[in-house]
């Protein structure tokens, strides 16, 4: 396999996006089939690091942050032919050095990688709420 290269706010076509989403597991959890809002994905973040093997995208973290005290890491995927090789891992510690020294990382876990951020170091918080798009702020 090809040495993969790590690349910090890289240009990142919504195609390109779209092709590591459909060949990791987080296809299955986002939409993918709404080009607008792929696009808007892509281009509103403001830190993306990016493996590549060559000129091929096999690993993102994407994330909304504002550097000092929250990071929202929205997207992890490593395409499915480069998994188990540490790349997640190193896209998350490379997310993690671009922020200052008291910002969190904080992410929503895919039900079947839930397990995996205890043992790299994070730790669970049963705090989170989600608000769905199609649900309202009551009262």
């Amino acid at each position: 396999m090809m040495e993969v290269e790590y690349r910090i706010n890289a240009p990142i076509s919504a195609d390109e996006f779209i092709e590591l989403l459909r060949a990791s597991t987080l296809g299955e959890r986002r939409p993918i089939d709404d080009r607008a809002c792929m696009e808007g994905m892509v281009a509103n973040s403001n830190l993306m690091v990016s493996a590549w093997a060559g000129d091929s995208l096999v690993g993102i973290a994407r994330s909304m942050t504002d550097f000092h005290y929250a990071c929202y890491l929205s997207d992890l995927a490593v395409h499915r032919d480069y998994q188990k090789r540490g790349i997640g891992r190193r896209l998350q510690a490379l997310t993690q050095s671009e922020l200052g020294p008291r910002c969190k990382l904080i992410l929503i876990a895919a039900p079947a990688a839930n397990a995996y951020y205890e043992h790299i170091g994070y730790e669970h918080n049963p705090r989170c709420w989600l608000l769905d798009r199609d649900r309202y702020i009551q009262g």
